[in-house]
């Protein structure tokens, strides 16, 4: 369970807080001043803490300064009653997650909550530094080097080198870059490692999700909004531009843009201007644009859906990331990298993997990539009890998939030979019938081969000839 700290000297108000996460599935407690929030610290590790910029003995600034000098674990986000952009800005080259305005939203903050235990749970894996993982009979030690560069796994593939090599390239310059490639690929660590590499290192990064965007919302997201500017609109909100400003804006799933948010930005990356909902005030902006889709955009422009001369905007340099079932000996790279993370965050030893679970891994496509491997040796690591994951630990999709390619395989082999000795007559063309309809049944019920012999009708003695006589086990 995630721990939160809640400074707020309005008792009411963290009362509230508390109850709605304790809700949602957070441990948490109050503390009223500064004071009392460091007792706190000093006795029990927090994930985060939640304070507002106002108490009556400091401020979140000097919190802040606190925490990521003696607890630099811990995440911190601020709230404040008030909106102001240089301040929200110097908060966040402090250390700061976000700067969040009063009223509070159950939703926004919830969700702000969920990514800034995310984030952090990722820069305390790379001040953990891990130095070692063990296969079965390799020893083999493992380095950081292997992995990462700045915010990015790197691996030692043809494709990952040339991902590097781009990323190396276009960092330095101000061109706006288009990564293109799968959903899972680890397209916001690229814009990150982008940004780290940038002469804007030390300005704001500011990653937005364009595809849970709704019409209504994307204006004010975008380019913020002036109290009172239209009906719910009970505070000043500052859009991801200006929160982005002297830095890097990255926009994820771009494609899913309306027509109509298409045409507002990119009157703004013309001009290098934003103007607030319901102001008349324009402000000057200087923001390096990433955007990801794992959509192919020239179709979109030849459907209508998305404008080219946005597009030509933001392709001033197109990176392409390369799925996980492209990057060959990368995969088991991510996996004892993404093993030694699971670890640490499950306090456990795991050292490695089994020969068979090293081959599924090699075999298996990835349909979900990155992303998935991640979420796969999360689980492994939480079921494994003994030193090396086993195929039991893994989803029944990872540890099926190389018998249904062998058995496909051997079906193949089965139907090429008699193709070869044009013995293809009515018997041979009935056997074939006959191993396509078991290849299906055993996929549907996942090898089951009890469950398999009662849909097919015949007894599991029967099964297990006809499986042996194409040398499936």
């Amino acid at each position: 369970m995630k721990k939160i700290l809640i400074v707020d000297d309005e008792v009411n108000i963290g009362l509230l807080l508390a109850k709605f996460l304790g809700r949602n599935g957070f441990e948490v407690k109050t503390a009223t001043s500064g004071v009392s929030a460091f007792e706190i610290l000093e006795k029990e590790e927090f994930n985060l803490v939640l304070c507002d910029f106002r108490l009556e003995d400091t401020d979140g600034r000097e919190i802040l300064k606190k925490i990521k000098l003696n607890y630099p674990r811990t995440g911190v986000i601020i709230i404040t009653g008030y909106s102001d952009i240089k301040l929200a800005v110097e908060l966040i080259k402090m250390g700061a997650y976000d700067y969040i305005t009063k009223p509070l939203y159950p939703d926004e903050i919830l969700n702000t909550i969920k990514k800034a235990i995310d984030t952090q749970q990722a820069l305390n894996e790379e001040m953990d530094k891990p130095k070692s993982s063990t296969e079965p009979g390799k020893n083999r030690e493992v380095s950081n080097q292997d992995f990462r560069q700045e915010d990015y796994v790197i691996g030692q593939s043809g494709p990952a080198k040339e991902l590097i090599r781009q990323i190396d390239l276009v960092a330095p310059t101000t061109y706006s870059v288009i990564l293109i490639g799968e959903s899972g690929t680890g397209k916001e660590s690229v814009a990150k490692s982008i940004h780290l590499k940038s002469p804007r290192k030390d300005k704001p990064f500011v990653a937005m999700d364009c595809g849970s965007l709704t019409k209504e919302l994307a204006g004010s997201e975008f380019f913020g909004h002036e109290k009172g500017s239209f009906t719910g609109a009970l505070y000043t909100k500052i859009g991801h531009f200006e929160m982005a400003n002297g830095g890097t804006l990255f926009l994820d799933e771009v494609g899913n843009l309306s027509y109509e948010i298409q045409a507002a930005l990119l009157r703004t990356v013309q001009e290098r201007k934003v103007k607030r909902i319901g102001s008349t005030k324009e402000i000057d902006l200087d923001v390096r644009i990433i955007v990801a889709t794992n959509e192919n955009l020239i179709d979109a422009i030849a459907k209508g859906k998305f404008r080219e001369d946005l597009y030509h905007r933001f392709n001033e340099f197109g990176i392409y990331m390369p799925p996980l079932r492209e990057r060959g000996k990368d995969i088991m790279i991510f996996a004892e990298y993404f093993l030694l993370s699971a670890n640490k965050e499950l306090n456990k030893g795991v050292k490695g993997f089994s020969a068979e679970v090293e081959e599924s891994f090699l075999t298996y496509p990835w349909p979900g990539n990155v992303r998935e491997l991640k979420n796969v040796l999360r689980r492994a690591v939480l079921l494994t009890e003994g030193d090396f994951i086993q195929t039991k630990a893994l989803p029944l999709e990872i540890s099926t998939f190389s018998k249904v390619s062998a058995f496909e395989s051997a079906v193949e082999n089965v139907s090429t030979n008699n193709h070869r000795e044009k013995k293809l007559d009515l018997k041979n063309a009935a056997l074939e019938a006959e191993y396509d309809t078991i290849l299906k049944v055993l996929r549907e019920v996942n090898f089951n081969k009890t469950k398999a012999a009662q849909i097919l009708n015949i007894d599991r003695k029967t099964l297990y000839n006809k499986m042996k006589a194409i040398n499936m086990d």
